[in-house]
């Protein structure tokens, strides 16, 4: 079910895109000419890229049709695909010198063979620079884990498998096992958000919008108001009035060696 909706996932565009940017100013690769953008989404990514390498030629998939439809529509000198990179990288007109990929990973199960796969669409000395958010411990991804382990939800939502993560010393020792060489860090973002409601609008476009779908609309209306309830009471407001939205994201740039490695 493509469910993804561009419009909502842009009403924070600049929190989403900043860790982007951040990731790009990491990669080094000279010459770059083959860019791959994993994951674009509405193509915000994919014009950072396009910036960043402005000699490149930048693809962005993803494997939302909205997504591609939106990214078209909003960056149409760019080029983007249709591309499930859980199943269909084996298509795409590598090797490339920079596979990129923002918030991405995280929907796609098995990252140790994902991993193999991303690096196995470099040139030797390619870069695969990636974004994961590490959200786990946090009190959004508390309060929804535990909110779906309760009646009357539970049925409909506990079974399902949505976010697909290593722990971080995991991504280190597949990194230093297949990459050449690697350089990985973490970042804590803290966004100012207006209110209470601004938490939900923020993962009505992400961490919500699977569970959502899952559920008729009363029981959409019935289950945000829940989690609404518990963002209130564990993120107390400012003297301002603002929310403080702390989003802690993993990030790593891998450089590709030879086959085999």
């Amino acid at each position: 079910m493509d469910d993804w909706n561009a419009a909502q996932y842009l009403k924070f565009k600049a929190q989403r895109t900043q860790p982007a940017i951040d990731l790009a100013r990491r990669i080094d690769c000279a010459g770059a000419r083959n860019v791959l953008d994993v994951g674009c989404g509405p193509g915000n990514s994919t014009e950072i890229l396009a910036k960043r390498f402005p000699d490149a030629a930048v693809l962005g998939i993803d494997a939302s049709e909205e997504m591609i439809e939106a990214a078209r529509k909003a960056h149409p000198a760019l080029a983007f695909q249709r591309c499930d990179a859980g199943r269909e990288l084996g298509g795409l007109p590598g090797p490339f010198d920079v596979v990129f990929s923002n918030a991405c990973l995280q929907w796609i199960p098995d990252h140790e063979t994902l991993l193999r796969k991303l690096l196995g669409l470099l040139r030797p000395g390619g870069i695969l620079a990636f974004q994961i958010p590490m959200q786990y411990e946090e009190p959004i991804h508390r309060i929804i884990s535990e909110l779906i382990r309760r009646e009357p939800w539970r049925d409909a939502l506990e079974r399902l498998r949505l976010f697909h993560h290593l722990s971080r010393n995991g991504y280190v020792e597949l990194l230093t096992t297949y990459a050449a060489d690697c350089d990985i860090w973490e970042t804590t973002y803290y966004h100012l958000l207006g209110s209470h409601a601004d938490i939900i609008e923020w993962y009505r476009g992400t961490g919500l919008r699977p569970y959502l779908a899952a559920l008729s609309e009363p029981e959409r209306e019935t289950f945000s108001a829940a989690v609404f309830r518990e963002v209130v009471r564990h993120y107390p407001p400012l003297a301002t009035g603002q929310v403080l939205f702390r989003f802690p994201r993993f990030f790593a740039v891998a450089t590709a060696g030879p086959a085999g490695k």
